[in-house]
């Protein structure tokens, strides 16, 4: 039976990211280089997005208190915008109607990726859906601008080739991209230790109850 961990082990960096690469290939050996930039160029902003703000909580403490949100989901966000678009380019070349099952079922499986990232603990469900929107809006986007490319077409063999060098990753130890994310962090902050969510969220509920006390003692004084 497949657990949660196993569906969000998928969207780890090595599994992802070597996906995304391979968007990059196919388009670049169908001499889209125009696309294969643009691809590279949205997607490099999605996981820029996520790091910045992983960064700014780890070394400042820089999140949203009142939604739990300390960062955006890199796995949520990966998975969300790669997998449609890996689905919509492998299916370039059948049905309609069968192109856009498969794009549908690249946003499901975006979309159960988020859920198992919420399901594991890993993240809250603001920081999750935020990835899930992020990547969407990414794979989304860059699909409407394949519809303008009537004439993109991949070789079969190539979509073949490629996705079979892609299952080993499947199998791949996660990358340590947090210790890594911690890292930068705490250099940039120049801090020794990072903030972490238990601590964070205490300090909310230490200022609302010293936020009561204070309303009480004025109470008691008039």
């Amino acid at each position: 039976m497949i657990s949660w961990l196993h569906i969000t082990g998928l969207g780890d960096t090595v599994v992802m990211l070597p996906a995304a690469a391979a968007i990059a290939v196919w388009l670049a050996m169908t001499r889209a280089w125009r696309m294969a930039l643009v691809w590279c160029l949205m997607f490099g902003t999605g996981l820029l997005a996520v790091v910045a703000t992983k960064i700014a909580f780890v070394g400042w403490g820089i999140g949203i208190r009142a939604l739990d949100f300390t960062g955006i989901s890199g796995h949520a966000m990966r998975a969300s915008a790669v997998l449609p678009v890996l689905c919509y380019l492998g299916l370039r070349e059948a049905p309609a109607a069968l192109r856009h099952a498969g794009l549908l079922l690249g946003i499901i499986g975006g979309a159960l990726l988020t859920l198992s990232r919420v399901a594991v603990q890993a993240h809250s469900v603001s920081e999750a859906l935020a990835g899930f929107l992020l990547g969407s809006l990414i794979s989304l986007a860059f699909i409407s601008l394949c519809y303008c490319r009537p004439t993109l077409r991949i070789p079969s063999w190539l979509l073949a080739v490629t996705l079979l060098a892609l299952l080993p990753s499947a199998y791949a130890n996660p990358a340590p991209t947090s210790r890594w994310i911690n890292s930068v962090a705490l250099y940039l902050a120049g801090h020794d230790r990072p903030y972490e969510r238990e601590r964070w969220l205490a300090c909310k509920a230490r200022k609302r109850t010293v936020g009561r006390d204070v309303k009480q003692i004025i109470r008691l004084i008039y």
